[in-house]
């Protein structure tokens, strides 16, 4: 696919609901008691793996219209083994979030399986924690298919090695199974929003500065949860408005969660001019509308605290850079080389490709940025979602556009990703 630039980008627009929110909605709206209403689902190719995940387990989901799901719950420990492995697809989340649920299923077997992106990446760091607190699980060679032996559960601390919401949020939830407080120490904060959704649901979590703590449950209650507009959709558009000069974009209803949006706080530092108005709680999480207006950018350097609050946005933090004044490095982003693929790789490549002066490294990049309009070329997206729109973003700030190699696997975060580009080309030309 060829994506052309633009001159301005200008206008209004909103984006799918959050897809870390999403998941969890689907998940945890299977264990409740009862019916759970989720309005503002985020649908892409990954959360629809979700849904056809519990359905496998015997729960029913009724899909009223695109963004409004009803979870017929099957309460905590109703979960039932289909028998047969269950596809996860591609979806991260969803491997690791349900392998914890699944482990409490206490005496039934289970079987997850995905595709050879997801079955390329680690599992250990889930599995190792769960084996700990008494769940039987079989990988291959730390990898999918995972099998698991679900038996009483009892209650661990655990220390992450690596800061990881996933990995967080598996072994919360095995929590919920186990004898005693179940306890997980963060080396840096991650996404909270496995927490947050837990509470609301009746769940007892206490938490410290760098800890998170559950108690066992007997039951979950979700009656409603509305989902808010998801931040990494929103973020490949606020760094388009802030690379094409003469920009004005708004985008509203936004999840403003401060464990999702390091982003800000970088573009903030190298001059970027994002406004949040209209601030409110939407689905218990904090949100607003965005005014981003293009700016010149200077380097900043990003180092590993701040990388977990901005995991899913540093390829663009990258393209940001390389169109900055002066030189930028990210540090201690190990984890972007166990994404969908070799993400400091795969990013490095793309902007190389573009003309854009990029060095890769152990834990990050080095950039020496320019600020002009990148040249445009040719990328590979790998089949990285992720890397497919950060083509598609610096094509719009480019002299030439991009040809992007594999577009369509943007579905698997963000079905309407370029029905969203071609509104705003349309604004642009009015």
């Amino acid at each position: 696919m060829k994506v052309d630039p633009l001159t301005r980008i200008v206008g209004h627009m909103a984006v799918p609901g959050d897809k870390s929110i999403s998941h969890r909605a689907v998940l945890l709206g299977a264990l409740c008691d009862g019916e759970t209403r989720v309005t503002g689902f985020g649908r892409s190719a990954d959360t629809e793996a979700t849904i056809e995940a519990v359905r496998a387990l015997g729960v029913t989901v009724y899909e009223h219209d695109d963004d409004t799901l009803h979870v017929f719950g099957q309460g905590l420990r109703g979960l039932v083994s289909p028998g047969r492995p269950i596809d996860c697809a591609n979806a991260g989340t969803l491997v690791r979030l349900l392998t914890g649920i699944l482990a409490g299923q206490n005496g039934q077997r289970f079987e997850l399986t995905g595709d050879a992106s997801l079955s390329s990446r680690p599992m250990k760091r889930v599995t190792e924690p769960l084996s700990r607190m008494g769940a039987g699980i079989e990988t291959e060679d730390g990898h999918l298919p995972l099998r698991i032996d679900a038996r009483q559960l009892r209650s661990i601390t655990y220390e992450l090695p690596v800061a990881s919401a996933q990995v967080k949020s598996a072994i919360l939830l095995a929590g919920l199974f186990a004898t005693g407080e179940t306890t997980v120490v963060e080396p840096a904060p991650t996404r909270d929003h496995t927490e947050l959704m837990l509470e609301a649901a009746g769940v007892m979590i206490t938490r410290r500065e760098k800890s998170v703590t559950v108690q066992p449950a007997e039951r979950l209650e979700l009656s409603e949860i509305e989902v808010p507009g998801d931040f990494s959709s929103a973020a490949p558009f606020i760094v388009a408005a802030t690379l094409v000069p003469g920009s004005e974009l708004h985008i509203h209803g936004v999840n403003l969660n401060p464990r999702r949006t390091g982003l800000l706080t970088i573009l903030e530092r190298m001059g970027g001019r994002v406004t949040v108005y209209n601030r409110r709680r939407i689905g218990g999480e904090p949100a607003g509308d965005l005014d981003v207006r293009s700016a010149e950018l200077v380097a900043t350097t990003v180092l590993g605290p701040e990388v977990p609050l901005a995991i899913d946005e540093l390829p663009l933090f990258a393209l940001a850079a390389s169109c900055a004044h002066g030189n930028s490095r990210l540090r201690g982003a190990e984890e972007l080389r166990a994404k969908e693929s070799d993400r400091v790789e795969a990013t490095v490549d793309a902007l190389r490709a573009m003309g854009q002066r990029v060095l890769g490294t152990d834990d990050g990049f080095r950039i020496r940025g320019v600020p002009t309009r990148p040249r445009g070329g040719r990328i590979e997206s790998r089949g990285d979602h992720r890397i497919a729109m950060l083509g598609a973003i610096a094509a719009l700030a480019s002299a030439d556009g991009v040809e992007i190699e594999d577009a369509g696997c943007v579905a698997v975060s963000f079905p309407g990703f370029f029905d969203l580009l071609d509104s705003l080309r349309r604004e642009a030309a009015e």
